[in-house]
């Protein structure tokens, strides 16, 4: 099966409950496993600055879903946290989002979907977390421990881990 990398984050609500009632939505252990999840890191906002400090986490998943079939998957497991993409700021306060960062080798560039996620490569919040579970894996070429190493990670901190 691929094995698919997604990156989660959120800053409304018990954020870090949310993430693991998310997975376990998504990750069914039917058409789609949890194999490693990261840390979760508080980071500052990216893109819109005036809002309150997001969490985030990847984690690595096997599934037997389609890009495309997964995105909608994902979609639907945010909507039940509350996400309504159609009338929220962009880049603005949310209680999840779950990006497909990427599946597999695949590329692929649609108006749905792109793949790998076009701003990775920009994203310390998404790199960092990344780097627990996927330091050496090569995305578009480029791994994305190296990738790490070439952007700024100021202010991101890890938390600690949770009683389960």
């Amino acid at each position: 099966m691929p094995e698919v990398l997604i990156a989660l984050g959120g800053n409304v609500g018990e954020i870090r409950e949310t993430f693991d009632r998310a997975l376990k939505m998504l990750c069914d252990g039917g058409q789609a496993r949890l194999i490693a999840r990261s840390s979760d890191y508080v980071t500052p906002p990216w893109g819109v600055e005036d809002q309150p400090p997001f969490v985030n986490r990847c984690a690595s998943i096997e599934t037997s879903l389609t890009p495309h079939a997964l995105l909608a998957r994902a979609q639907e497991v945010e909507r039940a946290f509350g996400r309504d993409r159609a009338n929220e700021r962009r880049w603005g306060p949310r209680t999840l989002d779950i990006d497909l960062i990427a599946y597999d080798d695949v590329a692929l560039n649609d108006a749905d979907l792109i793949l790998p996620h076009p701003r990775l490569f920009e994203r310390a919040f998404v790199l960092v977390p990344l780097n627990d579970i996927a330091s050496d894996r090569a995305i578009a070429g480029v791994r994305v421990q190296d990738a790490l190493a070439r952007i700024d990670a100021t202010g991101i901190e890890r938390l600690p881990l949770r009683p389960r």
